[in-house]
């Protein structure tokens, strides 16, 4: 077999500490405690700015600008760097690993699929109606997809190579495989890799105009799913070439190109990327614990995966589950918070749950988790899978367990 796009049987890289801001809280914490209760985030928009009828995950905090000093940067994605960027522990090992390796030899790689196109949607609003943009609008600073990069480098003090990468809902999975080459290389040490999306007209008109956006909650692998239902995040990990208890043991990645917007049915591009995520780890399907699947709420996308995933693991051969009935689809920013989740479930050796599924859809053939279960597990898989067939699975292990 050719695995084309995977790193084949590559070292595990250690992930000693992540962060990340959600619609459930802010914090890995209050992530699991969502996770362990099957405790949704979503509610019914109530946007100021935002009539379409559906459901939405808000960042708590999202809505405060940021410091004074920090002021040319502020959008709504960067303020959920920021709030993201605050948690204590997560910067007390990003300045371990600068001092142990130097500032430089840091990298940094995020994923988006829109940035802080909220603060341009809201520039163009001022233009309609005086005729000039708003004088402190930046679209270098607060727009543009490498702002994310930069602003993030300036609050943690790095000086590594930089990368923004963005293949729509696979984006902030891809930055994991981008900073495991470049430390293959040589390059870098240790890298930061993350993502971050925030709520904003373009893609909740957008979603809707696709005639995806469902009003009622999204529900994952149900019989009666409608659509997806957006929310906003922000999460960070830190990769080490030196192997911690949590590991990024391998990631495939895949292209199929069957549509603009739509999965190939028989779920190729998906097979694919998995296929190569467990070759590359010198794994077999039957080794895999768990699946955190892309499982947006759709029916194209969720029979798409489910076929990609029998075809892989056989009916039923591997428990699944997909999280976006807690955070909803944080489009840019999913692979980062579904790799937390995964990894998660490694450390609590515990299997999320489905909050909002009711009636799982027999037709699809798969093992889905309805309520958290503890169950021994020591790799897991997150699946991520873009617009226009851009596909990344990551497979996470955890040491000491047989």
């Amino acid at each position: 077999m050719t695995v084309p796009l995977a790193i084949r049987h590559s070292p595990a890289l250690g992930v000693p500490a992540v962060t990340v801001v959600h619609p459930n809280g802010c914090g890995a914490q209050a992530l699991w405690k969502a996770l362990a209760t099957n405790t949704t985030g979503l509610a019914r928009n109530g946007l100021e700015w935002c009539d379409l009828p559906c459901w939405i995950g808000t960042v708590p905090g999202a809505d405060a600008g940021l410091p004074d000093d920090l002021k040319q940067w502020d959008s709504r994605a960067h303020r959920l760097v920021w709030l993201a960027l605050q948690d204590a522990s997560f910067r007390s090992a990003i300045d371990g690993a600068i001092g142990r390796y130097g500032a430089h030899r840091v990298g940094l790689f995020i994923g988006t699929s829109t940035s802080g196109i909220r603060s341009t949607e809201v520039a163009y609003g001022v233009r309609r109606s005086s005729g000039q943009w708003p004088p402190a609008f930046s679209y270098r600073h607060t727009h543009s997809a490498d702002s994310l990069c930069r602003f993030a480098a300036e609050i943690l003090h790095l000086r590594g190579p930089v990368a923004a990468i963005t293949t729509a809902c696979s984006s902030s999975a891809k930055v994991f495989l981008a900073a495991q080459r470049f430390i293959r290389a040589g390059l870098i040490d240790a890298a930061v890799v993350g993502g971050a999306d925030s709520l904003c007209l373009s893609t909740l008109h957008g979603f809707a105009s696709l005639q995806l956006l469902s009003e009622d909650i999204c529900r994952p692998f149900d019989v009666d799913r409608k659509g997806i239902s957006i929310g906003e995040a922000a999460g960070f990990a830190l990769l080490d070439k030196a192997p911690s208890k949590i590991n990024l043991v391998s990631g495939g990645e895949s292209s199929d190109a069957w549509h603009m917007s739509t999965p190939h049915p028989e779920g190729v591009g998906a097979r694919q990327a998995m296929v190569q995520a467990i070759t590359a780890a010198g794994l077999t399907p039957a080794e895999i614990g768990y699946v955190n699947a892309h499982g947006t709420g759709t029916p194209a996308n969720d029979g798409s995966e489910a076929a990609a995933l029998r075809d892989v693991f056989g009916p039923l051969g591997v428990p699944v589950s997909s999280t976006k009935g807690l955070t909803g689809h944080t489009l840019g920013a999913a692979g980062i918070v579904e790799a937390i989740v995964t990894m998660l479930a490694l450390e609590h050796q515990t299997l999320p749950g489905s909050p909002t599924l009711v009636s799982p859809d027999s037709t699809l053939g798969l093992d889905t988790v309805l309520q958290p279960r503890t169950e021994r597990i020591r790799f897991a898989m997150s699946n991520s899978f873009g617009f226009g067939g851009s596909n990344c699975s990551l497979v996470f292990g955890m040491d000491g367990v047989q």
